[in-house]
């Protein structure tokens, strides 16, 4: 029966490790579409949602169906807790770089954001980006290192996206309504993505060593709120 429980266990982080691909992928190709504005990258976004959607359901059926079945405890319960949760978070990143991507279909050819505030959302794809890379390496070695480092760096992008308040504040600002609209939504969309990858981040550490190393308990990281 043990063995069992660890087969149908490991088959579950194979697929959560397969989803923090996916995931990696959508985040790369959305800022491509939003900076470079690359309307194919925005379309395999938005097509590739469904595969994410897809495994999202089939991690939880497994992890229910392990529950159910096997009646885990300790360690064990804990992982499969964790992993639920995990997929939930990775299906709302894949939704977010969908809504990235979706804005840059919308106005294409031409950007979403204004000429002036490109560099500053580009600062903010390299850093997802660099963050993508870190929770696949995470995931897949169940590194508590790497998740304490996307916990701790996320400081870095929210100080961007405050940025990118002050950029749509700004006296200078000579953009049109629905680009100082699209500047808040997507700025959020990015931080977002920031916040859902910390959750995610909290999650390993707590699968690695049941402890939940909560920067800052009163922060909303990773709530499926929005």
């Amino acid at each position: 029966m043990r063995v069992i429980f660890n087969e149908e266990l490991k088959a579950v982080a194979d697929d959560l490790d397969h989803m923090a691909q996916l995931v990696r992928t959508a985040i790369t190709l959305a800022g491509d579409s939003l900076i470079d504005g690359d309307i194919d990258a925005a379309q395999r976004v938005i097509d590739g949602d469904i595969e994410i959607d897809a495994l999202e359901s089939s991690i939880i059926d497994q992890c229910v169906r392990l529950l159910a079945k096997q009646n885990p405890v300790a360690t064990d319960l804990r992982v499969v807790v964790a992993s639920m949760r995990l997929a939930s978070t990775f299906e709302r990143m894949g939704d977010l770089a969908r809504h990235i991507a979706e804005a840059s279909r919308r106005t294409y050819p031409e950007c979403p954001v204004p000429a002036g505030a490109k560099p500053l959302f580009g600062k903010m794809r390299d850093f997802l980006n660099m963050t993508a890379d870190r929770l696949v390496s995470m995931l897949m070695d169940r590194d508590a290192a790497v998740a304490e480092s996307i916990i701790t760096d996320d400081d870095t992008l929210d100080k961007l996206h405050h940025q990118t308040f002050e950029f749509a504040l700004s006296d200078d600002w000579s953009g049109t309504n629905q680009q100082l609209i699209d500047v808040v939504l997507i700025g959020r969309f990015m931080e977002r993505l920031g916040d859902h990858a910390v959750s995610a981040a909290r999650r390993v550490v707590y699968i690695v060593s049941g402890f939940d190393p909560s920067k800052e308990p009163q922060r909303d990281e990773g709530t499926d709120i929005d």
